[in-house]
């Protein structure tokens, strides 16, 4: 058998805070650092909440209040210059690349004549591929691999435009989220309640379809809470949303918590409703920790994590009423709770760090023989 090399890898995120992308880079750096490669990090925003492996450059904390053009370009040429020095055998750029002119200063300057994958987080298409997909897809048919981290994306967003130089893996769980006590706040203690969590973007999370379905779902009258963790831009908003509902005493707004696992564990169950996803790891993390779910089946993700009647229960259409009533079944129905809570873990095996880090590694092997 051929013995393994062991690279020099850099990872490039926005930053190593907040979301599911950052987490899932930050865990990257911990996988492919437990295989032996050297490991080294840039981020562009000063924000860490997630642990990590590895070397760090840490772009943001060069930024200042104002930050204009000429500190800009600086910051990027000490970027380039960092790459130029420690000569890595492969870039893997997580970052959003919704900016056309922006990803072609990328690839002409920062990354020009170095070996690059780039991983895709969203079904958007504009997220990752510009607003200009068909002229930025020729810049990832330059790169030595593309990573999908679900199916669809793979084959309804890279593939369907020529980029075959792709390949889907996963994100991963931690099997350290189990042990991890966290913060549990007093509020929830004894308390049955039902959980979403993520950044309050709107747009996006769709937390008001959440809320007029629990509403509308009568499981407050039960004693349900609805806990909503996070921060972000439209909480204030949320919050008047919940306030004008009957169930509104029943509505818990939490802190973001960058160690959610005891809330979550303890969770009856966790929702998702966003209006697209890459690979929502709010389902990995929560089936993982034994927590059933109910989510949108969106179209990327959820059907890969989500068995319906088996780990939880996939909602098929944006429809409250049909939402409400899956709320209703995984609180009033115990045989089917009792079900679904038997198979939440045995159901993301193939998501655990170490299947997905061995993924990784030989997908390395392959692209950098």
């Amino acid at each position: 058998m051929p013995t393994e090399k062991k690279f020099k890898v850099c990872l490039v995120s926005i930053s190593l805070a907040k979301g599911g992308l950052e987490r899932s880079c930050a865990m990257l750096s911990q996988m492919l650092a437990s295989h032996g490669h050297q490991v080294h990090l840039v981020i562009l925003n000063d924000e860490i909440d997630y642990p990590y492996n590895g070397k760090l450059l840490n772009l943001g904390k060069l930024k200042t209040e104002k930050d204009s053009m000429v500190k800009r370009l600086l910051r990027f040429r000490k970027f380039r210059n960092y790459l130029k020095k420690e000569s890595f055998n492969v870039v893997i750029d997580h970052r959003p690349k919704n900016n056309f002119d922006r990803e072609l200063f990328y690839s002409k300057f920062i990354y020009r004549e170095m070996n690059k994958i780039y991983v895709v987080h969203s079904s958007k298409k504009t997220e990752y591929l510009t607003e200009n997909p068909s002229a930025f897809s020729k810049i990832y048919k330059k790169n030595i691999l593309n990573v999908a981290v679900s199916k669809y994306i793979e084959k309804e967003i890279l593939r369907k435009e020529g980029i075959d130089n792709s390949v889907t893996i996963h994100n991963a769980f931690d099997p350290i989220w189990a042990e991890e006590a966290g913060n549990f706040p007093e509020i929830l203690q004894n308390k049955k309640y039902i959980l979403s969590y993520g950044r309050m973007d709107d747009s996006i999370k769709d937390f008001s379809f959440l809320i007029k379905a629990f509403s509308q779902s009568k499981v407050w009258e039960k004693d349900y809470k609805l806990v909503i963790l996070g921060d972000g831009k439209d909480k204030e908003k949320l919050q008047i949303l919940a306030a004008s509902r009957d169930c509104a005493s029943q509505i818990l707004f939490l802190p973001f918590e960058n160690k959610p696992f005891e809330i979550i564990r303890n969770a009856h169950c966790v929702t998702l409703t966003s209006k697209y996803e890459g690979f929502p790891m709010v389902l990995v993390e929560s089936l993982s920790l034994g927590t059933p779910v109910i989510s949108l089946d969106i179209i990327s993700g959820p059907s890969e994590i989500v068995q319906h009647e088996k780990n939880g229960l996939l909602v098929a259409e944006r429809n409250l009423s049909l939402f409400a009533e899956s709320l209703q079944r995984i609180c009033v129905d115990e045989e089917l709770y009792k079900t679904l809570k038997e198979n939440t873990k045995p159901s993301v095996q193939k998501f655990s760090m170490q299947a997905i880090s061995d993924k990784w590694n030989q997908t390395l092997q392959h692209a950098l023989h």
